[in-house]
């Protein structure tokens, strides 16, 4: 079992940089690839980026690429997404997931899920 609890959202600025954080209990959490998809209540849950077990790969949207980054620390059992140069479309409730396979872009491939952190980027 693992838990997982986002943090870091907030509103900002187009233009600004947010850190999300995605804390996981658990003492296999370097076991687990972790997926942050977004959502809004137009759209479905959409993939976002997703970072391997040890953290040396990662995949993003091409909606993100080159604004998001992915990192992890796994003596923390943390997950961090910096946001950079955000958009008004980056509004949504992020969400932070786990698995044991790395690059899965379904949301329906996913294990455990947090409760969602809001970003709200106005114009």
């Amino acid at each position: 079992q693992v838990q997982l609890v986002e943090s870091g959202g907030g509103l900002v600025q187009a233009g600004g940089s947010l850190r999300l954080s995605c804390a996981a209990s658990g003492r296999t959490f370097s076991s687990y690839a972790v997926g942050w998809f977004r959502q809004t209540p137009e759209k479905e849950r959409e993939f976002v980026c997703a970072i391997s077990q040890a953290g040396g790969s990662a995949l993003y949207a091409d909606s993100v690429q080159g604004r998001f980054s992915l990192s992890r620390d796994n003596a923390k059992n943390t997950v961090y997404l910096q946001m950079n140069s955000l958009k008004p479309e980056d509004t949504a409730v992020y969400y932070c997931a786990a698995d044991r396979a790395y690059g899965i872009k379904n949301a329906r491939g996913y294990d455990y899920w947090g409760q969602g952190t809001e970003v709200t980027v106005s114009s």
